[in-house]
């Protein structure tokens, strides 16, 4: 494979979560070529499955789908020096007062690998107990909590329903581990 070579890199959106970046690119051959990159740090994503097989499912609004979206809890990898498996034990906490003695790798996907660099990791999560209430904001202020079965959840994703990626992604890969 002729891997195309960068010719020139710049920055031209700079903003709080994305960047974008548009490269001017070769193969080599007189032609140029531009792509432009969402450039965005990674996340992480949990499916929550508690003792009798059900799984933590929160509604929040996603301001870029223009509605409420249930997904599995879920976050920004954004504190300095925290692994992926220290994320995904602050987000379930931060995100639905749940905490979890274990959690095991699932998973690692790329967002959208023709346009972002964001990648997700999916755990899976055990030994669920509550916890204190944690002070949310923004979207997150409002964010709904359910509990259903993962057999029902691995249904919903079969049609349709649940449809974002890392929810789709988590919920199928837990019910094929919990066979």
């Amino acid at each position: 494979m002729n891997l195309p070579k960068v010719l020139e890199s710049e920055t031209v959106y700079e903003g709080k979560i994305t960047s974008i970046r548009r490269d001017t690119l070769t193969r080599g051959d007189g032609k140029t070529f531009v792509r432009e990159t969402a450039v965005s740090g990674d996340a992480v994503g949990i499916v929550a499955l508690d003792e009798k097989e059900r799984v933590l499912l929160i509604r929040q609004y996603r301001h870029p789908m223009g509605r409420p979206v249930w997904e599995i809890p879920a976050g920004r990898m954004d504190v300095d020096g925290e692994t992926p498996e220290e994320t995904a034990l602050r987000e379930l906490r931060e995100e639905t007062d749940t905490e979890a003695d274990s959690v095991e790798f699932l998973t690692l996907f790329l967002n959208s690998a023709g346009w972002t660099t964001e990648r997700t990791y999916v755990y899976l999560a055990k030994g669920l107990k509550d916890v204190p209430e944690f002070q949310r904001e923004n979207e997150e202020a409002d964010i709904e909590k359910k509990w259903i079965p993962l057999t029902e959840a691995a249904e919903l994703v079969r049609s349709g329903k649940l449809d974002d990626a890392k929810t789709v992604i988590g919920i199928l890969l837990a019910y094929d581990k919990q066979r």
